[in-house]
Parts: structure tokens; C-alpha cells; sequence
């Protein structure tokens, strides 16, 4: 992992007027929809070590190893264990996913802000489902979501792979050019904006949130806008839609 580069070189956060076109608006979920600063992945992070010791007979340390060897190089440890130890990827999710999400506070503000978003809202998620059941739920945002798209829709295959955007278009019959995809990890904005969407880039504390120096963030052209508050965001472009900036 590497230091998170500094946001200042980033392209300023749009004006609401940039997103008038917009009719499918995509969110991934993890430290998107809420604060990174609740740190899920923490609890995910062990809970996948431990589903990899148990189901391949390695002690914690060895699990560990093959746990970031297999994100590294798939994408998802999932993803690795899945092509080389043919790990059934139901149980998987299901286990690595049975965590405690109360540090998420409900959030009825950007409810009421996705409500009166025009067009439809899709969660596309690295996760499953469930996870992202339970997350919605958790934010009182459940209601305010057309679809999930997660990593069995996207049979398995992760983020940013190119495969499972093109199936996400297609399955939901999205114009990319009216579609807009917010995320907190850069390189995972990168095939949307390919494919035509508007990007917006949740900047966060966490060392994923950006690529490799060797790819500063001027060199970034698929991150379009940034923002660091998603509710606020939201708030503002409803604002400033409603008036017709």
C-alpha cells in the first residue's frame, strides 16, 4: 500500500449544472455511501483471513499472505480462491459479510436527497448483496435504490475489470452518457468513464482511495469531479437541480 496523494491536485468538484443530464446515477457502497471513518472493512478484512485458514489449513499468518496475494493479483481474495482452490463463493460472501454495522448512522437527509434525485439510483458493489441489504438498511436508504449490482451479478468478477460494467449497462439498459458513477476508488472510475459516464470521486483517508504514485492524480483523467461528503453532495445537487443551475 502506498500514501494517499494529495486531493489538491484533483479536478474541483462540479457544479450541480454538470449532472443535469444525468438519469442512472451509480453508487458503489463501501466507504461511499458511508464514512469510511467505520472502518467495515476492518471487520471483513478478518473475517476473510480467517474463512481462508479454515477452508485451505494454513495458519493465520500464511492466510494472511495469500489473502493479499490473491487481492493484488484478482482483484478479490474471493476471485483467487475461487480459480485456484475452487472455494464455493456462496458460503464465502456469506461469512466474510456477517458483520456488525451499527458504527453506520442512519442518514435520513441524503434519503430525502436520493429521493428527490431525478432518475434511477443502482448500488454496483465488489460485495454482495446481502452485504448491501444490510448497509441500506442500516442507512435508511433501502427504499431509495432501483437495483443492486453486486459481485455475483458481475459473475465474480471484480472491479475494474471492464466485463461486468458492460454487463451492468446492458442488464439495466443504461445510457452511459446519462449515467454517472461515484466511488471511492479511483482506478474503479476508470471504466465507467471509457464507457462514457461522468465520474465523481469520493476522496476518503483510506490508501486505495488512489492509484500508485507512478500515476499521480493529474494524470487522472477518468476522475472528472471529487467530493468528500457524499450526504452534502447529494444535498446540493438536489438544490442547485431544483433551481436549474
Amino acid at each position: 500500500m502506498t500514501d494517499t496523494a494529495a486531493p489538491a491536485a484533483l479536478p474541483a468538484a462540479a457544479p450541480a449544472s454538470s449532472f443535469a443530464h444525468i438519469d442512472t446515477w451509480i453508487f458503489d457502497l463501501d466507504n461511499t455511501l458511508y464514512p469510511a471513518a467505520c472502518d467495515l472493512f476492518a471487520q471483513v478484512d478478518v473475517r476473510i483471513g480467517a474463512y481462508i485458514a479454515q477452508a485451505l489449513g494454513l495458519d493465520a499468518d500464511a492466510a494472511r499472505r495469500l489473502q493479499k496475494d490473491y487481492f493484488r493479483q484478482y482483484g478479490t481474495s474471493l476471485r483467487g480462491l475461487m480459480l485456484n482452490h475452487g472455494v464455493q463463493p456462496g458460503p464465502f460472501l456469506d461469512y466474510v459479510h456477517d458483520i456488525d454495522v451499527s458504527a453506520i448512522l442512519p442518514q435520513p437527509a441524503m434519503a430525502e436527497s436520493l429521493a428527490a434525485l431525478p432518475g434511477r439510483k443502482i448500488i454496483y458493489t465488489n460485495g454482495s448483496a446481502g452485504h448491501a441489504e444490510n448497509v441500506m438498511r442500516r442507512l435508511g436508504v433501502a427504499d431509495q435504490f432501483h437495483a443492486v449490482f453486486d459481485i455475483v451479478a458481475a459473475d465474480y468478477t471484480p472491479k475494474p475489470d471492464a466485463q461486468p460494467y458492460t454487463t451492468l449497462v446492458r442488464r439495466h439498459g443504461i445510457d452511459p452518457t446519462r449515467a454517472v458513477m461515484v466511488e471511492d476508488i479511483a482506478r474503479n472510475l476508470e471504466p465507467a468513464r471509457a464507457l462514457g459516464m461522468a465520474t465523481v470521486l469520493v476522496e476518503t483517508n483510506s490508501p486505495f482511495s488512489l492509484p500508485n504514485p507512478e500515476a499521480p492524480p493529474t494524470a487522472l483523467p477518468y476522475v472528472q469531479h471529487r467530493i468528500t461528503d457524499v450526504p452534502a453532495w447529494l444535498a446540493q445537487v438536489v438544490t442547485d437541480l431544483a433551481r436549474g443551475r
